[in-house]
């Protein structure tokens, strides 16, 4: 059983020199949420130097939240920012003869355009341009997933092995303590369970439907490197194998 692992980076932890050795996909925060060419062509350059799949991570254009709260904007506005965050983004790759891999949109806009279907067909009218041969990373049963797929572009589920779901398959709010899942032996058996029964334990103990191709570790948490070490040597063990 092969997996892809990936992660956020290029967000200002100025930690991918230690995660991606263990990863197989990276998501490139690419001037909406952060980043600029300076820290773009730093991961891009870390990304080709372990052989880790390259990605983009458009945002919200809001660098004060991180992303991580729904912006009052126009479909307009979005349209024009996640445009020029993946044409910056394109440009950077060019400039070392990378070819895209996939898109995976962060925080609340990846949150918000699960579940709400207007604004995943501004999302995907936002992207569409830029799919060709390129995979959109979406999470299972989501409003972005159908969108997705009714305009021919290649996608890829997303599971979060270091997030808590709901019973409705959407992700705890960051804003609850039962957010993140800290410990990397239930981080481990989170995704073994998803992996080999095709279900995920929400917070409430109900054993919900769920695929997933990806695996998100998010590169900004403090044990972040310690639970992609213990992944490393765990999974496979459980037949499992990273890549």
């Amino acid at each position: 059983m092969k997996i892809d692992l990936n992660c956020d980076v290029g967000e200002g932890m100025i930690n991918e020199h230690l995660l991606l050795p263990y990863i197989s996909s990276c998501n490139i925060a690419c001037g909406g949420h952060f980043g600029d060419e300076k820290s773009i062509d730093k991961t891009i350059q870390l990304a080709i130097k372990n052989n880790v799949l390259i990605g983009a991570h458009p945002s919200f254009p809001d660098p004060i939240n991180f992303g991580r709260k729904i912006m009052d904007v126009t479909k307009e506005e979005l349209h024009k920012s996640i445009q020029s965050q993946l044409d910056l983004f394109l440009e950077r790759m060019s400039k070392f003869n990378q070819k895209l891999h996939h898109i995976k949109p962060h925080g609340a806009l990846y949150n918000l355009i699960a579940v709400d279907e207007n604004a995943a067909i501004n999302f995907i009218k936002s992207i569409k341009k830029y799919t060709k041969d390129v995979f959109l990373y979406v999470p299972y049963a989501s409003a972005v997933e159908r969108i997705a797929v009714q305009n021919d572009i290649n996608i890829k589920y997303e599971a979060f092995a270091d997030r808590n779901y709901n019973n409705d398959v959407t992700l705890v709010a960051r804003s609850n303590e039962n957010a993140i899942i800290a410990d990397a032996e239930e981080v481990l058996n989170h995704i073994c369970s998803i992996v080999f029964n095709k279900t995920v334990k929400t917070i409430f103990k109900v054993d919900k439907k769920i695929k997933a191709d990806t695996f998100c570790i998010h590169g900004d948490h403090d044990n972040t490197l310690k639970i992609l070490k213990f992944l490393s040597k765990q999974l496979s063990k459980k037949g499992i194998e990273i890549g």
